[in-house]
């Protein structure tokens, strides 16, 4: 005899819903690919919640403690997506590739498959405009030191051209000539100085134009896919500047925002420090100053996985546009 969780897909929920009283909330089980993303998309989910709709969101395996992005899309839900059970993953290169792929043309195509359209939630959490109120949240102080969203956009340009034969190749199936580890080596962030930010871009453009050159001379005949590419990203509304929100998340997080933030913040406490010294009258109220600070201080990394500063993205409107069209969809046929 199957068990009752083996029958578990949109269809059984919606049978589920039409047991409950007329004005009863319907459910909406929404899976996602891992622990990481339950509270992204719980907040994401709160927004829409009214005494219509209720989102119970969930890890996609019953039987196991299997994640990810196919497991929440296929394996397990299968043809059981539906109005009343959907799919929340990481868009990663899959809304790039525009159905280049089978993941691809499922994400894209099935509209209850909601993501991100940013490469993953890491990505919105390292949005540029809320960067510099992860650093005060760490560090209490609000002095202004670097302007993230001008220095993101100047990285997001310089990335830009690389990018585009980056997602090329994963178009053409080309995972050799430049895989994604090799994309994230060369535009990543080093030699990252609060005194002189600028350097660390210019060895960023060094290592982009090079890389860029060999791609054109070995590569002549994608040249015109090349900015045919170009093309259509423009007219999917996807900016140069913005190419940071669509690299791989963890390189992001880890090789660029991080090495950013870290010098930054521990400027921003050393600034603190010294005005706490210069301000003690003596040594036993600069010591419990300086203790009392110390101790309301948080972990900038924490801080950053916390950020919920990204509702301005182009990203995550785009996403509450499919999220609103979906919600649409089933009341009207509800």
């Amino acid at each position: 005899m199957k068990r009752l969780t083996e029958y578990l897909n949109s269809s059984f929920i919606e049978a589920a819903n039409a047991l409950k009283p007329k004005r009863a909330k319907m459910r909406i089980v929404a899976y996602v690919e891992s622990y990481d993303d339950i509270s992204f998309w719980r907040s994401v989910f709160d927004e829409y919640e009214n005494d219509k709709f209720h989102f119970e969101v969930l890890l996609p395996a019953r039987k196991s403690l299997t994640k990810g992005k196919k497991r929440a899309m296929m394996n397990m839900l299968g043809k059981g997506i539906g109005k009343n059970m959907i799919a929340c993953v990481d868009s990663d290169y899959d809304y790039l590739l525009q159905g280049a792929t089978e993941t691809s043309r499922q994400m894209i195509e099935n509209p209850y498959i909601l993501h991100t359209y940013a490469y993953a939630i890491e990505n919105l959490q390292c949005y540029a405009e809320g960067l510099k109120a992860v650093c005060v949240q760490s560090t209490l102080n609000d002095d202004d030191v670097l302007d993230f969203v001008a220095y993101m956009k100047l990285y997001s340009r310089i990335c830009y051209p690389l990018f585009l034969w980056n997602i090329l190749l994963y178009r053409e199936r080309d995972l050799k000539t430049m895989s994604m580890q090799h994309f994230c080596e060369i535009v990543r962030i080093t030699s990252f100085n609060i005194a002189n930010p600028q350097h660390s871009l210019k060895q960023l453009v060094i290592r982009v134009n090079h890389n860029v050159q060999l791609l054109e001379k070995n590569m002549p005949h994608l040249l015109a896919k090349y900015e045919a590419l170009k093309s259509e990203f423009a007219s999917l509304g996807i900016l140069e500047e913005d190419t940071y929100l669509y690299i791989q998340g963890h390189h992001l997080k880890d090789s660029v925002i991080m090495r950013i933030l870290g010098p930054v913040c521990r400027h921003l406490r050393n600034r603190r420090e010294t005005e706490i010294q210069r301000l003690a009258c003596h040594r036993q109220q600069y010591n419990n100053e300086l203790s009392s600070y110390r101790h309301s201080q948080c972990d900038v990394a924490l801080m950053l996985s916390k950020n919920t500063n990204y509702k301005d993205s182009t990203p995550y409107k785009w996403l509450k546009l499919d999220i609103e069209k979906l919600l649409a969809t089933i009341e009207y046929s509800h």
